[in-house]
């Protein structure tokens, strides 16, 4: 199982790399168009800032922030653990470890995302049981299981490429699916069972 992820993580890992940064500007510019409309003006999103070859969020975070949501940021803990804080624009970000932007703002405690009515969630590929890829840290499995313990049920998204959006990943007993993908083509909900 963790070799069949990592071959996998490897493959779609590469296909980023080689996507041109014109291509990614404009499916970060559809991504956020799609997104936007997932989150009520006045609510609050926990979401994050793309690096590298992943599908742009700063379009998005933007136009969230334009509409009137309070958008949540993570900040990683040493433990890889997620620390959160409030987005106040591209100029309060800085860089931090592993070439993430992070905010400045005061850090609010890891169980801050408890208040999200959506979770954006990071990831390499979906499947249709909505069964989500990560990188393999599993800074964002902390999160969903802290959300689980808290009886939380925010609407939980990841925002990917359209190729990415699978028929069928290896799965753990661990992993949590999500509700919805979010994709340059538009928004996909995911029936459960």
């Amino acid at each position: 199982m963790h070799n069949e992820k990592a071959e996998l993580r490897s493959r779609l890992l590469t296909r980023r790399r080689e996507s041109s940064p014109e291509w990614r500007e404009t499916a970060a510019l559809a991504l956020a168009e799609h997104a936007v409309a997932l989150a009520a003006p006045g609510s609050t999103v926990a979401a994050y800032v793309s690096v590298g070859g992943e599908p742009g969020t700063r379009p998005l975070l933007e136009a969230l922030r334009g509409r009137g949501v309070r958008v949540l940021l993570p900040v990683l803990l040493p433990d890889n653990d997620l620390d959160w804080a409030e987005y106040q624009g591209p100029e309060r970000l800085a860089p931090a470890g592993r070439g993430l932007l992070e905010p400045t703002a005061e850090r609010l405690g890891p169980e801050a995302v408890r208040t999200a009515e959506l979770v954006l969630l990071p990831g390499l590929a979906v499947d249709h049981r909505g069964l989500r890829l990560g990188r393999g840290g599993g800074s964002y499995d902390r999160v969903l299981a802290r959300l689980a313990r808290a009886g939380a049920e925010p609407l939980l998204v990841t925002l990917l490429y359209a190729e990415e959006y699978l028929p069928e990943l290896p799965a753990e007993e661990h992993d949590r699916p999500v509700h919805a993908v979010v994709t340059p083509d538009g928004v996909t909900r995911i029936e459960r069972g």
